[in-house]
């Protein structure tokens, strides 16, 4: 049997229905697939075996090729650029590394 607890909407309890799943059924495999905060293993008092850091392409901006058409800021899911007089900026810590802003650059 295959369960699977999703929804889009934080704070619905989707961790304390799985963990509780875990801790009460045999033979239980738990994967935590929250990208924005895995922690099952809080409630289950896990230790984390391996630990991999993770590596997100933020967009480098080259100043002398830009000519500040916005199509980067445009496309950009995530408003993790913006297009100011002068100059696109980048903020990479809501930027996630999708690659859509390199892809419609024209230069």
């Amino acid at each position: 049997m295959k369960i699977a607890v999703a929804s889009g909407k934080g704070g619905t309890g989707k961790t304390l229905i799985a963990t509780s799943l875990a801790l009460s059924l045999e033979n239980v495999h738990l994967l935590d697939a929250d990208v924005e905060e895995p922690n099952c293993s809080l409630f289950l008092n896990l230790e984390n075996r391996e630990i991999y850091k993770a590596m997100i392409p933020i967009p480098v901006i080259d100043n002398e090729k830009c000519t500040l058409c916005g199509k980067c800021s445009d496309s950009c899911e995530y408003n993790a650029l913006a297009n100011l007089p002068g100059q696109i900026l980048v903020f990479d810590r809501i930027c996630h590394g999708c690659g859509v802003c390199s892809f419609v650059c024209p230069e």
